[in-house]
């Protein structure tokens, strides 16, 4: 009976002492109340949201649903946060216990706050797109990227002060730290400026199709820091560092207000002037009879006889269409090759090949005759 008691005594104090001196029955009992708190989780998201998500329905704008859909997940966490501050004050913690609890907890509420804080960041995101009629597209972009670098950097920093950590000296550090990394980063940071020109002038926005010769041809899906993304036609992506976008001339097709065709057309050289000037004028009247091309004074158009080349007599066709949408420029393209080749059949002449005349001479055989001074008298 002895031993049995002892055993008791023994039992009692260790559940008594518990885990770090804590009761066990309370460390139970905190499991419980966490347990608890994630089924109140459930009941809370399935209750107040679902409420608040049915009278947000009813308004006539849908900023706030999707305001609420980006808080789903941070409104959840608060029973979660609840909960653990029920169970801390249960355990009736002490001394540095008590100390690191607080700090638990502050940092849990800090990370809540600036989670949904970030999230609402992109449904908002549709409100600083009025401010397109001013900056750029991809400027309005940037904006947002910093606007939710700022959140995390602060959020970061909120939480480093509560456990301690002073983030002056740190920044201090980085900036030393910033100079060795900017002598060795000096690519990253001329691609960041050149971004931020390319961005400031407007020379392209997301959508648009450049051609930036040696680099890449295709459309520009986003801007980013260092590089811009442009897919090629085939679809492959491309990666072109902002530099090389700022520094090399760039052609926008998107750009364009009309787009143009420029042909040089030789024609045989046993084509008279009247069969030139039917051409001519042939090929200038379907230009400007056409509603597809566009008309001085607005753009130059030119059909001249330009030149006489080695094998043929050069017209010029120098027009624009109104539309940039290439397999409608296309289109037209062939429509006016047509119409040019109609004509000068039509004219009664023929296009001419490259070709290159060699002219042979007969070399004459007779040599010259031998000159024979005449005889004087005084040589008699």
């Amino acid at each position: 009976m002895e031993q049995l008691k002892e055993f008791y005594i023994l039992v009692k104090d260790v559940w008594i002492t518990g885990f770090l001196g804590i009761n066990i029955g309370r460390i139970i009992i905190t499991i419980l109340i966490l347990i608890a708190a994630f089924l109140v989780r459930g009941l809370f998201t399935r209750f107040v949201i679902g409420s608040i998500g049915r009278f947000v329905s009813r308004t006539r704008t849908t900023i706030d649903d999707k305001v609420l859909k980006a808080l789903d997940k941070p409104i959840r966490f608060i029973p979660v946060i609840l909960g653990i501050y029920i169970a801390l004050e249960f355990l009736s913690l002490k001394g540095d216990m008590a100390v690191f609890a607080e700090k638990i907890m502050r940092s849990l509420i800090v990370f809540d706050i600036f989670w949904a804080l970030v999230n609402t960041i992109q449904p908002l995101s549709e409100q600083f797109r009025r401010l397109e009629t001013v900056f750029t597209p991809s400027m309005v972009d940037w904006l947002i990227k910093a606007i939710r670098i700022a959140f995390i950097f602060i959020g970061v920093v909120t939480i480093l002060e509560i456990w301690g950590i002073k983030i002056g000296p740190i920044l201090a550090g980085l900036g030393l730290l910033g100079v060795a990394v900017a002598l060795g980063a000096q690519d990253f940071f001329k691609n960041l400026i050149s971004g931020v020109l390319v961005i400031a002038e407007k020379r392209f926005n997301p959508g648009d199709w450049i051609r930036v010769d040696g680099e890449v041809e295709g459309i520009v899906e986003s801007i980013g820091f260092r590089s811009t993304l442009v897919r090629r036609f085939d679809k492959a992506p491309v990666y072109v560092p902002n530099s090389k976008l700022s520094d090399n001339a760039m052609i926008n097709f998107s750009a364009m207000t009309f787009r143009r065709i420029y042909w040089v057309i030789g024609v045989e050289y046993r084509t008279t002037i009247e069969q030139l000037r039917t051409i001519r004028d042939g090929i200038e009247k379907f230009i400007l009879d056409s509603g597809e091309f566009a008309h001085p004074p607005d753009v130059p158009t030119f059909v001249r006889i330009d030149k006489f080349s080695d094998s043929s007599i050069d017209i010029m066709v120098y027009c624009f269409t109104k539309t940039i949408v290439w397999a409608e420029w296309l289109k037209l393209k062939e429509d006016l090759a047509l119409h040019i080749k109609q004509t000068v059949e039509n004219a009664g002449t023929s296009f001419a090949f490259p070709s290159t005349s060699v002219y042979l001479e007969k070399i004459s055989t007779e040599r010259p005759e031998v000159f024979v001074p005449p005889v004087t008298n005084k040589d008699k």
